[in-house]
């Protein structure tokens, strides 16, 4: 085994789009940098169609509608140079092919076209009555650079692996893996893809996919996808990234992020060889969707959905469905959930998946930044080897809950999370594999799904990601250091064996058949939401919040569609007949209790179908 001794300042890069003034996506790393890419031979945006329209099934009609939408921006016409800018030939457009999600497609212009020009095109796309949305297609970037590494004394998981085993700050792995080790689970990491040959990995792979549509960008010979989700490396040589547009970067070695987040879900375990995975007789699906220079966004959607066993045009239907998605990404700057992203998502959990994503690392609001701030999604904070919150974790309402990144202000193994990558500095080096510590939220969100994994493999009915998330929370490690209000990650650090523990101990509480007590109620973070509940009339969901007496105390429902009651007591469970206080507004989401001089205990909120109800929130603040 090989060490690796490289430091550096963050676990990825973003790319801020400058001339094309739009909004980045990278693996969840640290503060961005200011290097562009352009695509040589045209640029790419997303075209969502009406459905039934002619352009749809006609790729000629499509064609002429792109055409005149070029021809009323005034692309159509060539500008000669000038004392300021270079010549700019005439525009064509075309498809360049269909997206996995429903009347959506991918069109490429002629030429890169500036931000005014993108602009314009955009424009007079959506003036189009059959077009419902059009905008540039999103780039999407991942680059790592490294923690200093050390030798592990012990070849499994020992010495460097603290967030498997630490008594303070790890996931308890452990314990869980007397109960489960995730067998029978394909887990898909949507990432850089994964390094063929890794002797601690390889065998815990299935067959995946490389979805990038763009040489330029995947380091291929051809810009078609192959079979494979191999990555071969995303290295940039200075100013690589800037064709086509003019500036400098420096040169990047290839970061084998996506095969650190593969090693931290599934690396073999008890072989004698580099560390440990934690779900380590799950499979690893690989779909590859960035590489130099980073990638699109429509190719994140497809990978998505292939994952799942969704169609895709061209590929063959995937034989190993993926029951969970690490996503590893994140927009660079402020921007919601793009409609592309959440109807990937909506597509991916209907078909059972669970989404576990990293919540960035911007050291924000995780609700300004994607994918954190998408629906039906797990979203992860990062924690350090003390049990508290990262320098650059993102935080807020949005996160659920957090799991080890590491930190730089640590020492020792702390700095980062370990797993097995190889050491060659832009294509795979057989031979050459060396333990390598990353931090960021990046790493923190493959122990998640890992998580997600054991507990689906253990289970005889399989969770969906509601029952997954609140199971994730309500059996979190508080956090053994104080974690600001203002700052907050969820409702403490993941711990895989109490998750295991209930999931396999308990069954889902029925107030009609027996009295649901606390120990299957929910913590409810100060002024952290529970976000997303539902449920049919008469279901119900308990939660538990530790007061302190004399401050004002507030449980408040709200948003969402329905119909729910709030009823809430002091250190007893609440019935509809036996409460301390309610709120039962007919037909609204909006219930709020408020206790003007609260007792210092435990108070329990039970909240309660007056109808159907989803997308309710819940609060409590003190």
């Amino acid at each position: 085994m090989k060490k690796t001794n490289t430091l550096g300042a963050a676990i990825s890069v973003a790319v801020l789009m400058a001339s094309m003034a739009v909004p980045a996506v990278h693996a969840a790393g640290a503060e961005p940098a200011t290097a562009v890419q352009q695509d040589s031979g045209g640029y790419r945006f997303l075209v969502k169609y009406r459905a039934g329209a002619v352009e749809t099934r006609d790729v000629a009609a499509l064609g002429r509608s792109l055409n005149s939408a070029v021809s009323r921006s005034g692309l159509d016409r060539a500008v000669a140079a000038s004392a300021r800018s270079a010549a700019r030939p005439s525009v064509r457009a075309g498809l360049m092919r269909r997206l996995a999600l429903p009347d959506w497609s991918v069109v490429k212009t002629s030429r890169d076209l500036d931000a005014a020009e993108a602009e314009a095109f955009v424009r007079e796309l959506k003036a189009n009555p059959a077009v419902a949305d059009a905008y540039v297609d999103r780039r999407v970037y991942s680059a790592a650079d490294d923690a200093p590494s050390l030798v592990p004394s012990d070849p499994d998981y020992a010495g460097q692996q603290w967030s498997f085993s630490d008594p303070v700050a790890g996931v308890r792995a452990p314990q869980a893996w007397a109960r489960s080790q995730g067998e029978g689970v394909v887990v898909a990491v949507v990432d850089d893809g994964v390094a063929q040959g890794n002797p601690d990995l390889q065998n815990n792979l299935v067959p995946g996919y490389d979805m990038i549509t763009s040489k330029h960008h995947s380091r291929r010979d051809t810009d078609e996808r192959v079979p494979g989700g191999w990555d071969v490396g995303s290295w940039v040589e200075a100013d690589y990234c800037m064709v086509g547009v003019g500036g400098t970067h420096k040169a990047k070695d290839t970061s084998w992020h996506g095969t650190h987040v593969a090693g931290t879900i599934a690396q073999e375990t008890n072989n004698d060889i580099g560390g440990a995975g934690l779900a380590y007789k799950a499979k690893v699906l690989p779909i590859r969707v960035l590489g130099s220079c980073g990638g699109f966004s429509s190719d994140l959607v497809d990978g998505m959905v292939w994952a799942v066993g969704g169609e895709v045009p061209g590929l063959p239907i995937n034989p190993n469905p993926a029951e969970v998605i690490n996503l590893s990404l994140g927009s660079a700057d402020r921007e919601p959930c793009p409609v592309e992203y959440q109807e990937a998502l909506d597509f991916v959990t209907q078909k059972g998946a669970i989404v576990v994503v990293a919540a960035g690392n911007h050291g924000r609001e995780a609700a300004w930044y994607n994918l954190s701030n998408c629906d039906k999604v797990i979203s992860v904070g990062a924690s350090r080897i003390t049990g508290g919150k990262t320098s650059y974790s993102n935080y807020g309402v949005r996160v659920d809950l957090a799991a080890p990144g590491g930190d730089k202000r640590d020492i020792g193994p702390g700095v980062g999370v370990w797993q097995m990558v190889n050491g060659g500095t832009k294509r795979v080096e057989p031979g050459n594999w060396v333990l390598r510590g990353m931090p960021g939220t990046s790493q923190a969100s493959p122990h998640v799904a890992a998580a997600v994994a054991m507990i689906q493999s253990a289970v005889q009915t399989p969770l969906t990601w509601i029952q997954m998330r609140r199971l994730l929370m309500e059996t979190a490690t508080p956090f053994p250091v104080d974690i600001p209000t203002a700052t907050s990650m969820g409702a403490g650090i993941l711990n895989i064996d109490a998750a295991l523990s209930r999931a396999l101990a308990e069954a889902p509480c029925n107030p009609a058949v027996t009295e649901c007590g606390s120990s299957q109620s929910t913590v409810l973070v100060n002024k952290v939401a529970a976000t997303d509940l539902a449920g049919s009339a008469d279901d119900d969901v308990l939660f538990r919040f530790q007061a302190e007496a004399g401050k004002v105390l507030s449980f408040m429902s709200y948003a969402g569609t329905g119909d729910v009651s709030m009823y809430v007591s002091l250190d007893t469970v609440p019935t509809a007949a036996v409460h301390d206080a309610r709120s039962v507004r007919a037909g609204s989401t909006s219930e709020t209790v408020r206790f003007t001089a609260p007792k210092a205990g435990t108070y329990y909120i039970r909240l309660v179908g007056a109808g159907a109800y989803s997308g309710v929130n819940l609060v409590a603040r003190q």
